[in-house]
This record gives structure tokens, C-alpha cells and sequence, in this order.
């Protein structure tokens, strides 16, 4: 990006005309009101002294941790949450969040644990699962639980598209899926399904919440597929902008709020490119983003691949002045990255990641 374009983007007038003194200590003044609270942040793993090492190199001292489930407990221990702190602390890296292990992106297909997201009998017990990694995050002094409330997981081709230097981007393009098997064991569930057992669920976990003050970040539904005629027979309402709104509205709760994905979101939206801002400002203003997986695509609803971050349909640099704007002050991290043989692991695309991410903070926060 030329300087030219990010001086005209940030709004300063420094380009166009020297400051005097006083205006030029006013415009220090106001940039000091405007601080760019963000921290590059990342979830990939594995939890261990060569993992943190790599995040350390590379300028990440914020981190969604991974810990492991041995006993397959469905919660994290006190202990094992601990010891994620001590793994992380070695190397001055902070666990700013955890995810809830059975409320993955996980397919229901494919999910041992899934009485939540189909209305069955089970779900008190996995709801009681919740509220005990809620008590166990906040004796381990972590703030915050990501999680998801999804019966489709990821949706993908398993073809996917090429992108710049020989790498393959994760593509979805609905007019192209398979929707095999027509249902899937949770069989049809429309919208008023979801919301009744969305609803259900909030109502006795957002208290526990309340009562702990953790952050409770749901990740919206990805992508978002035809509202009503659905996929594969389920009807995905957080998967819009409006479900979205909705959601925040079942439990007022300073507590209850997103896994800000921008790239998902993005994928909701026919205009990524402008109207991804105005969802940053309407949940941010709110106060109802609790991380970022900052990630771009280019594309639309429907049809899309996910990019790297400098190359989609949303402006990097108009975003992360949206989020000072509304006064974010949470994680910015890579979520999913381009593919290359050469680099397996997607290390290499992840460093570029962080490198790019810092550097906008970095940018914003002087120009003010």
C-alpha cells in the first residue's frame, strides 16, 4: 500500500498542509485519545515451548491457548488451564482465551457431543460441562471462552481455487456444493429450532457468566448459507448479519459476545469490501467483540475464497481504524491461511500474517 493512500485513508491532513504549533499539539492530543488498543493474537498449536518460542520470534504475546483433554472430560481442569499460563508465561505470552473443546466447528456428523445444537435430552449434561469450564477458566485467571453453536461445521469444496506463488485458497462457492447427505442425523431444523435451542442454552449459561465475569465469544455460523432452504436440511440463522443482531439481544450480558470473525462475516455480505465496516462499528460499539480472527476473503456470500490478508476485498487499513474506532482493545489473529507445500504447517503464511498485522497497529497508532 502506498503512503499516499494510507495518510488519505487514516484521515490526516499532515500531507496537505504544515500543523502550527498548537494545532499540531492538538493533533498529538487527539491521536493520544485514539490509541490503538489491538494485539496480534493467534489460536494455532500446539501448546508447547517450540509453539511459543515461534509466537515470541514473531511479535505474538497474546494467545487463544489449546490445551489438551486427556480424560476427555469435555472441560478443561483448573490444572490443565494453569499449566497453559505457565507454558505461555515462560515466554511472556499472556492466554487471553480458550476454546470450549466440544463446541467446535466441528460437523454434527462427526461430533461425539452434540445434544446442544440438537434439542436432546443430553444437552443439560453438556450444558453443565459449560458452566464448570466457565468456573474453571475463571480459577485459572483466564477471562474469556470462545466457542460455536453449529450443526454444519466449516462448509467447503474440496476443490480449491489457486492463488498468488503456487498456493491453493480455501473456496466455497454454493452453487458447486454437494448436498450429500441431504440431512444430517439432527434431520430437518429450521430457524425456529435453532433459536429455541440457542436460547435455551444462553439462558443458563450466560448467568454462570455473569456470575464468573467471563467473556463467552461465539463464533458466527461459516460460511452463512441460504437463509430458509438452508444446507443439508438445517437452517443456519447465525450466519447473517441479522441472526447476529439477534443473538445479542437473547441475554443482555457485558458478557455475552462474539469470536469477531471478520473473514465469516465477510462471507455473509454482498459488498464485503463496505459493509464489513459498518458490522465493525455496530457489535463494536456495542462492546460485543471479544476477539478477532482477522482474515480477508474476496468474493461475496455464496461464492468466495479465502485470501491472504493484503490481497482480499476488504481493506485492511479501513478495518483496523474501525476497530480503534470503536475502541477494541482484544486480539487480531490469523485464522485460516493459503496452503503451499512447501510450507505444511502453514508457518510461513502465518509469520507473513503477524508481520502484516503488527505493522498496521504499529501505522495506526502514529498517525493517529
Amino acid at each position: 500500500m502506498q503512503r499516499r493512500h494510507f495518510l488519505s485513508i487514516a484521515g490526516t491532513a499532515a500531507a496537505a498542509s504544515p500543523l502550527t504549533p498548537s494545532s499540531a499539539e492538538a493533533a498529538q492530543k487527539s491521536a493520544a485519545g485514539k490509541r490503538a488498543l489491538m494485539k496480534v493474537g493467534c489460536q494455532s498449536g500446539p501448546l508447547t515451548d517450540k509453539q511459543m518460542q515461534f509466537f515470541k520470534r514473531h511479535g505474538v504475546e497474546h494467545i487463544c491457548a489449546n490445551p489438551t483433554d486427556p480424560q476427555d472430560l469435555g472441560y478443561y481442569t483448573v490444572e490443565e488451564l494453569k499449566r497453559a499460563r505457565d507454558v505461555a508465561g515462560k515466554w511472556g505470552i499472556s492466554v487471553d482465551l480458550v476454546p470450549m473443546p466440544f463446541l467446535s466447528s466441528s460437523h454434527v456428523d462427526r461430533t461425539k457431543r452434540a445434544g446442544i445444537m440438537m434439542g436432546t435430552p443430553e444437552r443439560d449434561k453438556e450444558i453443565e460441562l459449560v458452566q464448570t469450564a466457565i468456573k474453571n477458566a475463571a480459577a485459572a485467571g483466564i477471562p474469556a471462552i470462545k466457542y460455536n453453536l453449529t450443526l454444519l461445521g466449516v462448509l467447503r469444496l474440496p476443490v480449491r481455487d489457486k492463488g498468488r506463488g503456487g498456493v491453493t485458497l480455501s473456496t466455497w462457492r454454493f452453487k458447486d456444493a454437494k448436498n450429500e447427505p441431504p440431512l444430517t442425523r439432527a434431520g430437518k431444523v429450521n430457524a425456529e429450532m435453532m433459536w429455541e435451542r440457542i436460547t435455551y442454552f444462553l439462558d443458563r449459561v450466560i448467568p454462570v457468566a455473569n456470575e464468573y465475569k467471563i467473556r463467552m465469544a461465539l463464533h458466527p455460523n461459516d460460511p452463512g448459507v441460504p437463509p430458509i432452504t438452508g444446507y443439508q436440511g438445517v437452517d443456519c440463522v447465525l450466519g447473517t448479519i441479522e441472526g447476529m443482531k439477534r443473538f445479542i439481544t437473547i441475554k443482555e450480558s457485558p458478557y455475552h459476545g462474539f469470536n469477531f470473525c471478520q473473514g465469516t462475516v465477510s462471507e455473509m455480505l454482498q459488498n464485503p469490501g463496505k459493509e464489513i465496516l459498518d458490522a465493525i462499528r455496530y457489535f463494536g460499539s456495542r462492546k460485543k467483540i471479544f476477539n478477532v480472527h482477522f482474515r480477508n476473503i474476496r468474493g461475496k456470500r455464496d461464492d468466495f475464497v479465502e485470501t491472504y490478508p493484503d490481497e482480499g476485498d476488504v481493506d485492511f487499513v479501513k478495518a483496523i481504524l474501525a476497530y480503534r474506532e470503536v475502541g477494541y482493545d482484544g486480539m487480531l489473529m490469523p485464522d485460516h491461511v493459503p496452503h503451499h507445500e512447501d510450507d505444511p504447517g502453514g508457518r510461513q503464511a502465518f509469520a507473513f500474517a503477524y508481520g502484516h498485522i503488527k505493522a498496521l497497529i504499529q501505522a495506526v497508532d502514529q498517525l493517529g
